[in-house]
């Protein structure tokens, strides 16, 4: 979804706004102001039976450009720098316009970044400092095409029509075979949200569904996923637990996750399964500091990997 954020280690009363609410940003003008974050972390990992090996370093930077034209028509442009795995990449990451046409009905478009998924993209959404891993079979990610919202205080529904679905980094633009999102979402009272998303191109198909409840420094939260034909896996499925406890500057974060996969034959070529422990502080309005232990299991080969995290996420 890329609906919540670290910061709500915080409170959980913010649990659901936008990922630059906690950010201060810079008023540039009457019609642009700037926001941002800059990621970065020390990481230990330890396999079993295998060599431990350790890094650091800048994980992300990035700049979001926020226009706001009038009352109806506003863009935004995010150019961001990381290292993917392979190499550093500066790229703009995001870029659309949206106009509104009426009270809670919205129109854009151009490349912008899925609705699915409890967890997000940026580090700024998540409440731990690693996503499950499973975010390629399940989720959406940055697309090209065009996207309606209609939303209530109690319901809301998107459909996006997109170049490609598979097209995980949005720079597809081949128009002959379009994919669809389906987002419904209910708020049936303060603290629960529940959303999901149906999002469809070819042979390919995903759902994903997840569901919160917040309530006085405590937020809980669901997800279960399936999918046929994404991420190189005829088939998968897996799910995630949460639990996230704030209280003053500090909180602390509990997840379970599992998934698995299958290849055309039927025949199971993944089941993995993780836990995770992620306390952090915030230590000023603009620093949060997360540590995070985490143990991952392939449960076919039984091989485990520890890991340990110390990550600072500066917002603005």
């Amino acid at each position: 979804m890329n609906n919540v954020m670290k910061a709500t280690a915080l409170t959980s009363s913010m649990a659901l706004m936008a990922p630059t609410a906690f950010a201060d940003g810079f008023q540039l003008s009457e019609k642009l102001s700037v926001s941002g974050f800059i990621d970065m972390s020390t990481v230990y990992m330890d396999p079993d039976g295998g060599a431990s090996s350790s890094s650091s370093g800048l994980d992300q930077f990035e700049l979001d450009f926020l226009f706001q034209f009038d009352d109806n028509l506003s863009a935004q442009a995010d150019l961001e720098y990381h290292d993917d795995g392979s190499g550093q990449l500066t790229d703009i990451e995001q870029a659309f316009f949206t106009y509104s046409l009426s009270e809670g009905l919205s129109v854009k478009a151009g490349r912008f970044l899925s609705y699915s998924g409890w967890e997000t993209e940026e580090p700024t959404g998540l409440y731990q400092y690693s996503g499950t891993g499973y975010a390629g079979l399940f989720y959406g990610g940055y697309q090209q095409g065009a996207s309606v919202h209609y939303g209530t205080d109690m319901f809301h529904a998107a459909l996006s029509i997109i170049n490609s679905v598979g097209d995980l980094v949005g720079t597809d633009t081949d128009s002959t075979n379009l994919g669809t999102e389906l987002m419904l979402a209910v708020m049936p009272f303060d603290g629960l949200t529940a959303k999901i998303f149906f999002i469809s191109e070819q042979e390919t198909d995903l759902v994903n569904l997840w569901a919160s409840y917040a309530i006085n420094g405590l937020t809980l939260a669901v997800e279960v996923n399936s999918s046929e034909n994404a991420g190189g896996a005829a088939e998968a499925d897996g799910y995630l637990l949460m639990a996230n406890y704030a209280w003053e500057q500090f909180g602390i974060t509990f997840r379970l996750h599992e998934f698995e996969t299958e290849n055309s034959a039927g025949t199971t070529t993944l089941e993995a399964s993780g836990i995770t422990i992620a306390p952090s502080v915030q230590v000023s309005d603009n620093l949060l500091i997360v540590t995070e232990y985490r143990m991952d299991e392939n449960d076919i080969t039984g091989a485990e990997m520890d890991t340990v995290a110390v990550e600072a996420l500066i917002t603005f």
